[in-house]
């Protein structure tokens, strides 16, 4: 017992894994186990409360479409301006000067006729009854069904003539008036509207029906422990699963709190979860009424469930805490050595730990950190050589500037004064070429600038060769302001004269454009192409740049080939750009650079 208590209080990475396992996962558990009995509780009667309300709802919302359905028909006939203009015609003639009227009023009845059942097509099938005060009715269905003379025997008529304007009046459960729908639909539903005219004076009554099975069978698709019913106000049930239940009154209703939608209530000994929702349009409401035993029979299984995981994960996982300890920490031993000799300068050492899980992952990583400090201590090494390299060759590339600038300028304005200004333009041009190499001291220029130089270099090719060459520059605006090295695209241009064109006629097209994440440069032309084999060493020398800067073209202006561009480039930038030849044989060359955009490098090593 001690040796165990002075493993657990030892500052051993095992025991203190130990302890923070106990009292990060057993004491929750233990805790959990102990107040689950009280928390059940009170966490099953509130999901079963909840699960009845949000089923309530959905019940609510099928059976308030039925009775909106109801409800718009009336206020159709009601509101619409066309209908009512002619029912009050209607209104105020007698019957017998209706029976003799003549083919417009024909015509007119046809239309109320045809309005009444058009809005009943949509929703749930209603019947439709107009009953003007002078005794003349409009119905959607035949009089042999239903005599609509016989609503004014209703005695819930005299209530709706005390509705003042848009009001309704819902006449709850009645047995059905058609003869023809009492054996299977025996009770309806009905709803009331008085039809006033612009003195407030009734000229009739409109009165949709609706047959109360419509609203049975919403109630009837739920599971079969539950109860609902539709009640009005007086909790007199107007529509249940059980057609006998239908007028009863509810009295466990009484028993309820109306402050709450859903409650737990026992009634005769029995246990029931009771929920209400009341309609939106009229003091109906919607009760479900489920024993408590079936809903919640689902949610105590998943407590027990989860009860007898949580019990068996915690005996399990003390049995094999202890074996797993001295898996996990003897690697983490191991890398404890390795770590400690790096520390001391020793490089040269490698993890051997090679499990498939995060210690194996780490291991893996130390290795390759200590592969990637290795490389880059050779690369930084290397990168100074071949920056050194480059830097020579673009001073090989240079002539000695002041002394022939100046005498290029003296020729050029000697030329000038005899006329010769084509001369005089082709010295002007090389001049501003040789000011670029002399004068300037940045690496890197405007590619606003680059293209610039490129049109002087171009003038001056096109005055040395017979055969013209046309230069197309389609850049955006955006990229004026982009930076780039000096007399990047010169070599390119002029290899394109050279060799693409074979110093005949052709034509160059620089086309440039930027977004957010890169700057694309594309110079094709239209020259003798070069075969399959031959575009393959070219994009090949690329992969090998770093010796053969020397070995570049010296045969144009700047004396930098190709191979030198693209060292240039991988030295501008921190993060490496990319340089693509695509050539057809007979058709042409294009030379595709991507400069990505972000930690920009200028060839000093400064960060922009």
């Amino acid at each position: 017992m001690r040796a165990l208590l002075r493993r657990l209080t030892s500052p051993s990475f095992r025991s203190k894994v130990f302890l923070a396992s106990f009292i990060c996962i057993g004491i929750p558990v233990i805790l959990s186990l102990s107040i689950y009995s009280y928390l059940t509780r009170d966490a099953v009667e509130e999901q079963a409360m909840q699960n009845a309300t949000k089923a309530l709802d959905l019940t609510e919302e099928n059976v308030s479409h039925i009775l909106d359905d109801m409800l718009n028909v009336s206020n159709f006939v009601q509101i619409d301006s066309e209908l009512n203009t002619i029912l009050k015609n209607k209104s105020n003639m007698s019957l017998s000067a209706l029976e003799n009227q003549d083919y417009t009023g024909f015509l007119e009845d046809r239309q109320i006729q045809k309005t009444i059942e058009d809005i009943t097509l949509l929703g749930e099938k209603s019947f439709v009854t107009i009953l003007l005060e002078n005794g003349k009715y409009y119905t959607n269905y035949t009089t042999a069904q239903f005599d609509p003379y016989s609503l004014y025997d209703e005695e819930w008529l005299n209530k709706l003539e005390k509705v003042n304007g848009y009001e309704t009046y819902w006449s709850g459960v009645e047995p059905t008036m058609l003869q023809y729908e009492k054996i299977q639909n025996p009770y309806q539903l009905s709803v009331g509207k008085t039809l006033r005219s612009n003195n407030k004076e009734i000229y009739g009554y409109v009165i949709v029906t609706l047959l109360e099975t419509k609203v049975r069978t919403v109630l009837m698709n739920k599971n079969e422990s539950e109860e609902l019913m539709l009640m009005d106000g007086n909790n007199t049930i107007l529509s249940h699963q059980d057609p006998q239940q239908i007028n009863n009154k509810a009295a466990f209703v009484a028993q309820l709190n109306p402050r709450q939608s859903s409650q737990i209530v026992e009634l005769q000994g029995q246990k029931y979860v009771i929920t209400q929702k009341e309609l939106t349009f009229n003091d109906w409401k919607l009760v479900s009424k489920v024993p408590y035993k079936q809903a919640t029979s689902n949610i105590n299984s998943i407590f027990s469930k989860v009860f007898i995981l949580l019990a068996v994960s915690f005996a399990v996982f003390f049995v094999i805490l202890a074996y797993l300890m001295r898996r996990i920490t003897k690697p983490l031993r191991y890398l404890e050595r390795v770590v400690r000799k790096v520390q001391g300068g020793d490089l040269s050492v490698r993890s051997q730990v090679e499990s498939k899980d995060e210690i194996g992952e780490f291991s893996q990583s130390l290795n390759n950190m200590l592969d990637r400090v290795n490389m880059m201590i050779t690369e930084v090494s290397h990168t100074h050589k071949r920056k050194r390299k480059a830097e020579l060759a673009m001073l090989q590339a240079q002539i000695n500037p002041h002394f022939l600038f100046n005498v290029l300028n003296s020729i050029r304005m000697k030329v000038f004064r005899f006329g010769d200004k084509e001369s005089a333009g082709m010295i002007q041009s090389l001049s501003k070429l040789l000011r670029w190499t002399i004068d300037n001291q940045d690496d890197q220029i405007c590619f606003r600038d680059e293209l610039g130089l490129i049109r002087d270099y171009v003038k001056l090719m096109n005055m040395r060769q017979k055969n013209k060459v046309t230069l197309l520059i389609e850049c955006t605006d955006q990229t004026n302001d982009q930076m780039v090295p000096r007399f990047l695209l010169q070599p390119l241009i002029e290899n394109a004269i050279i060799h693409g064109l074979n110093q005949g006629e052709g034509e160059i097209r620089i086309e440039a454009d930027v977004n957010d994440y890169q700057f694309t440069i594309l110079i094709s032309d239209n020259g003798a192409g070069m075969s399959e084999s031959a575009l393959a060493r070219v994009n090949n020398t690329f992969g090998n740049a770093t010796n053969k800067t020397r070995a570049a073209s010296h045969s144009g202006f700047s004396s930098i080939g190709m191979t030198n561009v693209y060292e240039r480039l991988q030295l501008s930038y921190r993060k490496k750009p990319e340089m693509l030849v695509k050539s057809k044989e007979y058709v042409g060359t294009t030379i595709e650079i991507i400069i990505p955009l972000g930690g920009e490098e200028d060839v000093q090593g400064n960060v922009s």
